[in-house]
């Protein structure tokens, strides 16, 4: 008896036990899980700071996003310090010292096109017209800029938490999942090594197959993309720790080299002199040059927080801008050289052309000599701000991305060298804050927030053949009730993968063009019918260039509405159709009249 209670004690404590460490590790987990997306909110309202102000929109759109994310994805790793290096790597890594571990040469390899920062891309975009030759429909929006390897390859990142590996002609190569946004450009380094950083805290090493080699972990979020040196190192900064930010430097084979600790969270992206100076910005209101070795060489005090890039001329004057409404030029020793006043301030790259001609983006894009004088300004239009960096092509164009008010749209518009414009097409009902790329054929690549939870890579630039897409496919209902809306989905494949519109035809005496969508994309359309009829549906495509496809058909047949049917007014109308097909056009007339 006195046994058998022994037994079922212990029983019972070690459930009790059990049940208490499960309890009380998921408590710990939560709160874990709840301080980091505190503090990454906090980043959020940092990044969502802008030299106008604070953005209240995007700050709604962006955490209304993190927070639905966090509830549905296991947020474990999020914001992790642990380091890891795959076992298949290993031998490959132990011969990194033997390979060419500098930036890769090619047509757009980092944000900014180099280690200085220039923008300046070697290649014309004089035959570029402007048209839209590819969109590629990424999982989320793009908000940072595109890079570009030796073959011709595109690789981003997006709120999705996904890097992507695009082939040249915009279909999809690879992606690689990582357990944060996106919100930094890669570097490609000469082995085809893509670096890039994650709001999760890793700074990951991918291989040119989209396969892991190694994931470093800085345990804050990370928005600034990296730079590599010509010894392999990466160099990068993060939101942390605490409420400091921190500038690291890793070897290439995903070990600590050195960091050092700034006043505040850094978002602004390292560039690196001749002499192997770091340059970078901090949200405590300096820009600081390390040495490599990790040490202080000197830090310039700006009037406010530092988000955008510091780029370097040929002569060794470093630019930055700042929030205080200036955009500065520094002596190789640390002393200012001149000031110029660029509206509410900047977070733009200032892109440095072959001429010396610096380009800032604010309320304006301002063209500034070498000397600090002004050589033009070109209004962007009302309610439009620049947050995408500028990119030059080897003709003197310059490409930057619009913010139209407060989320009401984007665009990309291209200025010639003079300041008039040369062409501008609206990309986004949101913004476009990714920063432009220029490939080798002079093709202009840019990223866009399109719509809630949707973004595209849009490719611009000539296309040398051109073939009509093929018929839609159209997926609906084939019959209804009159005076309900129907929904309509669309699609069309384009053999070139040019990005496609769809003119549609209701069979009611309504029409109506769709907005562009990415080959192959499916699209929504909607339509309400008034009057009882069996209607034939027509749809064609038509692509950036002109071409149509031909007609496709979907049959609907629209019962006449019961709560109408004995009404004197449809009587009225089945003894004179004339009257229906007029009313066609004014839907809320009898809407009106019937009730």
């Amino acid at each position: 008896m006195n046994k058998n209670i022994l037994i079922i004690g212990i029983i019972f404590l070690f459930f009790v036990s059990s049940f208490t460490s499960i309890v009380f590790g998921h408590n710990i987990e939560t709160k874990k899980i709840d301080i980091e997306l505190d503090k990454m909110l906090d980043n959020l309202r940092f990044v969502c700071t802008t030299p106008g102000g604070f953005s209240e929109e995007k700050y709604e759109y962006y955490s209304k996003m993190l927070l639905e994310q966090y509830s549905s994805e296991n947020s474990n790793d999020v914001l992790s310090t642990e380091n890891i290096i795959d076992k298949s790597e290993i031998h490959k890594i132990s011969t990194l010292t033997l390979l060419s571990q500098d930036l890769m040469n090619s047509a757009w390899p980092m944000k900014c096109h180099d280690i200085r920062h220039t923008s300046q891309s070697p290649y014309s975009t004089g035959d570029n017209p402007g048209t839209e030759k590819w969109r590629f429909e990424s999982s989320n929006w793009i908000e940072e800029g595109i890079v570009i390897d030796n073959n011709g390859f595109i690789y981003f990142g997006d709120f999705s938490r996904y890097i992507f590996a695009l082939n040249p002609d915009g279909t999809e190569k690879w992606r690689f999942k990582t357990n944060g946004w996106i919100w930094a450009a890669p570097a490609i380094a000469a082995d085809g090594t893509i670096y890039y950083g994650s709001w999760d805290g890793g700074l990951y090493a991918i291989n040119p197959d989209g396969t892991r080699k190694w994931r470093f972990g800085s345990g804050d979020s990370i928005a600034s993309s990296p730079v590599i040196d010509e010894d392999g190192t990466i160099y990068f900064g993060i939101m942390g720790p605490g409420d400091n930010g921190r500038i690291f430097a890793v070897n290439p084979d995903g070990t600590e080299k050195w960091h050092y600790d700034t006043g505040y969270w850094i978002v602004s992206d390292p560039c690196i002199g001749d002499d192997g100076t770091v340059y970078i910005g901090s949200g405590d209101t300096y820009l600081y040059a390390m040495n490599p070795d990790g040490t202080l060489k000197w830090r310039f005090k700006t009037g406010d927080i530092i988000q955008g890039p510091a780029s370097i001329a040929s002569d060794g004057i470093i630019y930055i801008g700042s929030f205080d409404d200036y955009t500065y030029a520094i002596n190789l020793d640390g002393t200012k050289k001149w000031e110029y006043s660029v509206g509410p301030g900047t977070e733009t790259n200032p892109s440095i052309a072959n001429d010396g001609t610096i380009y800032v983006g604010s309320d304006k894009l301002y063209a500034i000599n070498p000397d600090g004088t002004t050589k033009w300004s070109f209004n962007p239009g009302y309610e439009r701000f620049i947050i995408s960096s500028p990119a030059i092509s080897a003709d003197g164009t310059i490409y930057f991305g619009t913010n139209i008010g407060e989320a009401a749209g984007g665009e990309i518009i291209a200025v010639n060298p003079d300041g008039t414009e040369k062409w501008r097409k609206q990309i986004a009902n949101k913004w476009v804050d990714s920063s432009p790329s220029i490939g080798e054929d002079g093709t202009v690549y840019i990223g866009s927030a399109y719509d809630m939870g949707k973004g595209y890579l849009h490719a611009f630039g000539p296309q040398e053949t051109n073939t009509a897409p093929a018929p839609p496919i159209i997926e609906g209902p084939h019959n209804g009730i009159t005076g309900e809306s129907y929904d309509f989905r669309l699609a069309s494949t384009d053999p070139e993968n040019n990005p496609v519109k769809f003119y549609v035809d209701w069979g009611d005496g309504k029409s109506e063009w769709s907005e562009m969508a990415a080959s192959g994309e499916t699209i929504k359309c909607s339509h309400t019918w008034i009057f009882d009829n069996t209607y034939n549906i027509r749809v064609k495509a038509k692509d950036t260039f002109g071409l149509e496809s031909d007609w496709s058909y979907l049959e609907v047949t629209m019962p006449r509405n019961k709560a109408l049917q004995n009404t004197l007014l449809i009587k009225i109308f089945d003894h004179f159709p004339f009257l229906s097909r007029l009313l066609n056009f004014y839907p809320l007339i009898f809407s009106h009249a019937s009730t």
